[in-house]
């Protein structure tokens, strides 16, 4: 089984949608998690809602912080472009993805983003 992690600040949008797509679609051969640098304590209503409607319950996921994952191995870990390089998580390899904070967005354009979540962690999947 390969490791993966997904970070972010907050912990709270794309990290944990991140984690959720590596979970539907890893299943059996991904473990996922997700973290922040700053959590933020609680999971983004709106990242929520995004994922019921792909049928996934996100709120079985709470926001961590990086000190969870202190000395912990990961075949791959992510950020999602919030420019922390998180030198104390362990990584046979690293991406940064680049993706915008949904946070503030309306509903159409946090869709946007979800959805290129999702092929991205497809992508990193395959080439697990």
């Amino acid at each position: 089984m390969k490791r993966v992690i997904f970070v972010c600040v907050e912990n709270s949008n794309r990290s944990q949608m991140a984690e959720a797509f590596a979970r539907m679609h890893g299943a059996g051969k991904v473990e996922a998690f997700s973290s922040g640098s700053r959590p933020s304590g609680r999971i983004n209503p709106k990242a929520v809602e995004a994922m019921r409607e792909l049928g996934y319950d996100l709120t079985t996921h709470h926001s961590k912080g990086l000190a969870d994952f202190n000395g912990q191995e990961f075949d791959a870990a992510v950020t999602m472009g919030c420019g922390d390089e998180c030198p104390l998580v362990i990584a046979k390899q690293r991406a940064d993805w680049k993706i915008p904070d949904p946070r503030d967005m309306t509903p159409e354009q946090f869709r946007e983003v979800r959805n290129l979540i999702e092929s991205k962690v497809k992508e990193l999947i395959e080439k697990l």
